[in-house]
């Protein structure tokens, strides 16, 4: 008889108890978020250990199915669609094999069985305390730098983070984290040195959108979902105004973010900030010009809102020139077109290599005014979902995709995919006034 056999009937016994008792998905769960800092093939092995785990229990689980988990399936056959009509097949190929956890993930719930609230609890305590230790490790590996630098941008924006992990997506994904324990009743020590660990790792990564999205939610929380007499949150709101305008005043990378932006908007072609005025000055291009401005010269530059302006303005030049607005180009297709807009505006080629930096306007270009609908209608269950559960970390997560999907082509990246989708998912499987199940 081999020896192994009772050894490994024990392991398969303890995996299929874990499973019952859903601790073993909670820890899946939970890896596929806590890695999302980490390297691709990292989140990449978390997300297919728990698609191999929930597909090998399909046969004992009750398959389920409701809105929740179609519309980003109808998404994904969409996106497989959009081969018919691309014009860039190799780009839409690849684009498939990167969205392809739009499909799968959807799919792997519903063969979950019954999620609830203490799951829900589980997971995104074990997450939010990831982000705190990867907030710890990110400001201790800036003081090591600033010890050799003694520059003091490294502990701001993507110097804190590295541009390839992005400044924005962390700072969404610790936004998420800081509201987990933001709503904690009766918060721990921990709780609370871990909230203002988050709320700081979050100013230093300096995302004026973020910034400005997390005020207003916690303004949110504080009025209709605290719980506080008047007196007390009218303290908390002068003190929370005070202290942000404060920081953001006083610390100089994050008011420069500010005051750059404020710039675009009232002054056309202002010198950018550190350089001189010269032959070949670089100037700083207003909210008007780059909605409006027929052409460019390669030393003008695009703050982070105007640039945006103009991405959104080019799109609706396509739409107007190519006729794309049932079809799009198809999936992750249209970045040649970008590149002509750029040959055709004069700008810096650089700026060809920019995807549109916009959700909505990534989807609509690539595979229609459907896509973009199925989305629209996907954060519209999501945030009706949290205000009829009165989830304010549900709410507040479905606003912030919204905010983040106006700045950033959120699904055009596997972080962006997995954090999306898995929350999504999750936060409306775990329903009180639950959609009815369609199977």
């Amino acid at each position: 008889m081999n020896p192994t056999l009772p050894y490994s009937k024990k392991v398969f016994h303890k995996i299929e108890e874990l499973w019952q008792n859903q601790t073993l998905l909670v820890y899946l769960l939970a890896a596929m978020l806590m890695t999302l800092p980490l390297k691709h093939n990292i989140g990449s092995m978390t997300c297919i250990i728990f698609l191999l785990v929930c597909f090998s229990k399909a046969k004992k689980a009750n398959f389920s199915i409701s809105k929740v988990e179609i519309l980003p399936m109808l998404l994904y056959v969409l996106m497989v669609l959009s081969l018919l009509w691309t014009i860039d097949v190799h780009a839409t190929k690849a684009g498939l094999q990167k969205e392809i956890l739009v499909l799968l993930i959807p799919i792997a719930f519903c063969f979950l069985p019954h999620l609830n609230q203490e799951l829900k609890h589980r997971v995104f305590k074990i997450y939010s305390f990831s982000m705190v230790f990867f907030a710890i490790f990110c400001l201790a590996k800036a003081v090591l730098k600033f010890s050799s630098s003694a520059d003091f941008s490294v502990f701001f924006y993507h110097e804190l983070v590295t541009v390839s992990l992005n400044a924005i997506y962390v700072s969404g994904f610790a936004s998420f984290g800081m509201f987990y324990f933001l709503v904690q009743k009766n918060k721990t020590i921990f709780d609370q040195l871990a909230l203002v660990i988050l709320v700081v790792f979050v100013f230093l990564l300096s995302s004026k959108n973020i910034i400005i999205c997390d005020f207003i939610l916690v303004m949110v929380y504080l009025f209709f979902f605290s719980g506080f007499s008047r007196k007390t949150k009218t303290a908390i709101l002068v003190a929370i105004v005070l202290i942000t305008t404060t920081c953001i005043a006083s610390i100089k990378p994050i008011r420069d973010r500010f005051m750059i932006e404020l710039k675009t908007i009232l002054v056309d072609s202002s010198l950018k900030e550190g350089s001189e005025e010269t032959k070949n000055s670089i100037y700083s291009i207003s909210l008007k010009q780059a909605w409006s401005q027929e052409q460019f010269q390669e030393n003008d530059f695009f703050p982070g809102a105007a640039f945006r302006v103009y991405q959104t303005r080019i799109f609706i030049e396509m739409l107007q020139e190519e006729g794309i607005f049932f079809t799009g180009f198809g999936l992750d297709a249209a970045q040649t077109k970008i590149q002509d807009k750029v040959k055709e505006h004069h700008l810096h080629h650089s700026y060809g290599v920019y995807n549109f930096h916009n959700e909505y306007v990534q989807i609509f270009s690539e595979i229609g005014f459907l896509g973009i609908l199925i989305l629209v209608c996907m954060l519209f269950i999501s945030i009706r979902n949290g205000i009829r559960n009165k989830d304010f970390v549900h709410i507040a997560f479905s606003v912030t995709m919204i905010v983040l999907f106006l700045t950033e082509s959120f699904l055009s990246r596997q972080r962006g995919i997995i954090f999306f989708i898995v929350l999504y998912c999750l936060l409306n499987k775990v329903n009180h006034n639950k959609e009815q199940n369609l199977l």
